[in-house]
């Protein structure tokens, strides 16, 4: 794939205007504070990985609507605390899959949090097991249409609540430092890391790689690529739609949300990536923190000239290693 999008010193420099709506704020508070009435009921069960060292937990927690969100515990083994958390969120499609897949962050020596993502992991990876138990109108297959035409109703409501609940439920971990809890994840999970970002307070750190949920007008605009096609697709059978479509939408951009967020973030992207376009991260990073006083100095963003929606991988992670620790 050619470079597509726009030139990097022009992504430098995009600030685009998002069209945030007038009650965004109180969106997000009502929805969070709806969810908080429930019982946050973290559950840790311990279990068996035949790993010596590591110590894993099978985790539940209350999300969106008290509704129960599985997840992994990983952390090194014998040690007490107060240890630093990382919570990491799951690419579309994706589940948390088995614990023995996710022991880096631990032998790192932090606590990791894997947060299943309600309703999928049945597209890649070793499955998930967190439902959700929430309907919706009709909507193209995949999970960008679940509810469009209503805010309240969307899917993504939904799943950038749990998000913020994760990070609840590992403040709430045994052995953990609450004030040293960072997120991350790639794709939808980088879009879910920018709402973690935007919708808790107290972060130390957050990590977006080559971010999905961002900028969808551009997205759907630009790309022919899943899922934001999921959003072409259903445009064409519901022709009348437009309007009520991109207003829920506007509620659930990863860049509004990210301007609200405090906390140092590290970005990356790949200026090759059909699936979220250069353009879209670029408008994310360069509003981050817009609303808390600017972006925190000691963020920053990877660049990948020749890499897709892949982006930096394992080279990303050393960088996020590295990272981590100085901000930490």
């Amino acid at each position: 794939m050619a470079i597509f999008d726009l030139p990097l010193t022009q992504l430098e420099t995009y600030l685009p205007e998002i069209g945030e709506p007038a009650d965004f704020d109180d969106f997000w508070t009502a929805t969070l504070a709806d969810t908080r009435a429930h019982d946050l009921d973290v559950r840790l069960t311990r279990i068996d990985t035949g790993l010596a060292l590591v110590d894993a937990y099978d985790l539940t927690f209350a999300g969106f609507g008290g509704h129960p969100i599985k997840g992994w515990v990983v952390r090194p083994a014998g040690v007490d605390g107060p240890l630093p958390a990382v919570v990491e969120y799951i690419g579309y499609g994706g589940g948390r899959g088995f614990a023995f897949e996710r022991t880096l962050w631990a032998q790192a020596g932090y606590v990791h949090l894997v947060m299943d993502t309600r309703g999928q992991a049945s597209g890649w990876g070793s499955g998930g097991d967190t439902p959700d138990p929430v309907g919706s109108a009709p909507s193209h297959p995949g999970f960008m249409t679940r509810g469009i035409l209503d805010p309240a109703d969307y899917y993504y409501r939904r799943l950038m609540t749990d998000a913020v609940r994760a990070v609840d439920a590992a403040r709430a971990l045994p052995g953990v430092d609450p004030a040293r809890v960072a997120v991350f994840g790639g794709s939808q999970g980088g879009g879910l890391a920018l709402a973690a970002a935007g919708l808790s307070e107290g972060l130390a750190a957050v990590m977006p790689d080559v971010p999905f949920l961002c900028h969808y007008r551009r997205a759907v605009d630009l790309t022919d690529g899943f899922p934001y096609q999921e959003i072409v697709k259903y445009l064409q059978a519901h022709r009348a739609d437009e309007a009520a479509v991109f207003r829920t939408l506007a509620y659930h951009d990863a860049v509004s949300l990210a301007r609200r967020a405090t906390a140092p973030a590290l970005f990356s992207v790949g200026l090759r990536d059909t699936t979220c376009p250069p353009s879209t991260v670029f408008a994310a990073y360069n509003h981050y923190g817009a609303l808390a006083g600017g972006r925190p100095g000691s963020s920053a963003i990877e660049v990948y000239p020749y890499n897709l929606h892949e982006g930096g991988q394992a080279h990303q992670t050393a960088r996020q290693l590295a990272w981590l620790a100085s901000v930490l």
